[in-house]
Parts: structure tokens; sequence; C-alpha cells
């Protein structure tokens, strides 16, 4: 089961890593203790909007832009009908051994989705070609 509290937690990290900030500089800014914003990052504790509001303005990202991230990590998880934590985002984060990777979302001949690597010629002239690899 996906739980929303720790894709949020997952986002919100992985903003914050890539911003190269530490959960100090981070929970200073938005006035919220270290230790609580550290349940929040490993979806421990449920965020009130209050406190998403102040991560975000600490952060410098808008609320709407987290929503987005987390709107789309839901979907994915969804779809594969497992955690999203489970997937690797970013170099650094700890995933379990079980781990896939999903290479690419793509149209069944049914009109359904389903993942590129269960398409035996996806990637090899059967239509499909891989230019861009984007980071979510």
């Amino acid at each position: 089961m996906v739980l929303l509290r720790q894709l949020l937690g997952d986002v919100l990290r992985r903003l914050r890593l890539r911003q190269g900030r530490t959960l100090r500089e981070v929970s200073a800014s938005a006035r919220v203790s270290l230790g609580y914003l550290s349940e929040v990052e490993r979806g421990q504790k449920e965020a009130s909007s209050e406190l998403l509001a102040a991560i975000c303005g600490a952060l410098n990202t808008p609320l709407s832009q987290v929503f987005r991230e987390v709107s789309d990590n839901f979907a994915l998880a969804e779809l594969q009908n497992e955690p999203v934590l489970s997937i690797p985002r970013e170099p650094g984060l700890r995933v379990g051994a079980d781990a896939t990777l999903i290479s690419a979302i793509v149209p069944a001949k049914d009109g359904s989705l389903k993942f590129a690597d269960e398409d035996p010629g996806f990637g090899t002239g059967a239509g499909f070609e891989v230019t861009d690899m984007v980071s979510v």
C-alpha cells in the first residue's frame, strides 16, 4: 500500500538533497525541530498544511511543485501496484534489495499503459526510440 506521507517525505528529502542543504539548515529556516523534519522526510509523521508551507518556503519551492511530484510518484506506484519508495530516484537514497527501475511507460496496443521492459521490441526498432532521460 502506498502511503501519502512516505511519498511526500521522499519528495521533500530529494528537494533538500538536490539543493545540497542539511536537515539542520532547512529546519532552522522553516522554524521546525530537526527531529520532526526528519520524521516527516522519513514518512513517519503526517505534516500539516502549515508545516508543509513552512518547509516549502525554506526550500524556496512552491507547494504546488511538491504536490505535483507527489502526485506523479503516486501514479507510478499505482501503475506498479507497489510502493514508490522501492524505485531508485536519486543517488544516495537507500532502497530495498528488490528495487526495480522503470525505463519507460509506454502505450500498449489495447490502449492501456505498460512498462517498456515488458515489450521485447522496446528500443530495438519497434517504433520506440529513447532520446532523452529526465530526472523526475
